[in-house]
């Protein structure tokens, strides 16, 4: 699994450079002696975000983890934000799982998919396809590559004003949406997301409060939180550079499962706790980009 861990070890290096609070979290564990170094911390879950047409989407995305071994599980619809998406279980738990999501471009206005198409109308082939998946080196520029022009800051903000997250990948792309640290194997005072959520505020980087500070599945097993987006300034193809919404660090927490329950703490597993994701809670989670919340930061 070499190619694997080098892609991502491209992924997270270039998100860390874009995502300050990642080394600031990671800092803190440390200084307090939670941890010894990143390699320590469980990532839950990765976070994609793509463009429902032909040759892109979840259809063209997925192959690259599937061969990798991962397997395709849970379907999610998020009809208001007019997305799709799909998790992925990857082949042993050395890594996370993998969350990728479309927008469902055919659901919008002509307008808006005149816009999107005629960025997205440049890729003419499935471009995945065209990767070898044995080399590292080529996914890994594939997923920091320009799969389009830059986008003008007026198709953005046109964008924007029915779709936050159609703006957010129009200019994005493939960068890393998200990483997700597992805080249940923490140490005690730690292990819970109440208690992390209170030592993150502590460290000065700030909640998303959609959905409310912490989200919570239906059946109480999956607990998850979120900073707000990071701000960079992104430069349109007009020279005009403006601070939009970048990537976010979520945080979960997976009860263990009632069967397991009586298993001494020392044998609990990721197959002991609850599996998968939740819709409502990862709608909630998607706003972590949006103005609402962007706009807060302080």
């Amino acid at each position: 699994m070499k190619v694997l861990d080098e892609v991502l070890k491209g992924l997270m290096d270039r998100y860390k450079e874009r995502v300050p609070d990642v080394s600031k979290i990671t800092n803190a564990l440390i200084i307090n002696h939670l941890i010894e170094n990143q390699e320590d911390i469980e990532n839950d879950h990765i976070a994609f975000r793509t463009m429902g047409v032909t040759n892109l989407g979840i259809a063209s995305f997925e192959k690259i983890f599937l061969h990798f071994g991962y397997t395709a599980e849970d379907r999610y619809l998020f009809e208001k934000k007019k997305l799709n998406a799909r998790w992925y279980k990857p082949l042993n738990n050395k890594y996370p799982r993998i969350f990728i999501s479309e927008l469902n471009v055919s659901s919008f206005s002509e307008n808006i998919q005149n816009i999107i198409k005629s960025y997205t109308n440049e890729v003419n082939s499935d471009p995945v396809d065209a990767l070898n998946l044995n080399k590292s080196n080529e996914i890994d520029a594939y997923l920091h590559a320009a799969l389009w022009r830059v986008p003008t800051w007026e198709d953005y903000c046109t964008l924007k004003e029915e779709s936050e997250y159609a703006a957010w990948v129009i200019y994005n792309r493939y960068y890393l949406n998200h990483y997700t640290i597992t805080v249940d194997g923490l140490p005690e005072g730690y292990n819970s997301l109440v208690q992390f959520n209170t030592f993150v505020n502590s460290i000065g980087v700030e909640l998303s409060d959609a959905g409310g500070f912490i989200k919570t599945s239906s059946d109480g097993l999956l607990l998850q939180s979120s900073t707000i987006s990071q701000v960079v300034e992104a430069i349109f193809s007009d020279g005009d550079k403006h601070p939009i919404a970048g990537s976010y660090v979520e945080f979960a927490e997976r009860k263990i499962l009632p069967e397991f329950k009586n298993l001494p703490i020392k044998k609990i597993k990721r197959e002991h706790r609850r599996e998968g994701f939740e819709a409502s809670s990862a709608d909630k989670i998607f706003e972590s980009t949006f103005s609402s919340q962007v706009d807060r930061k302080k």
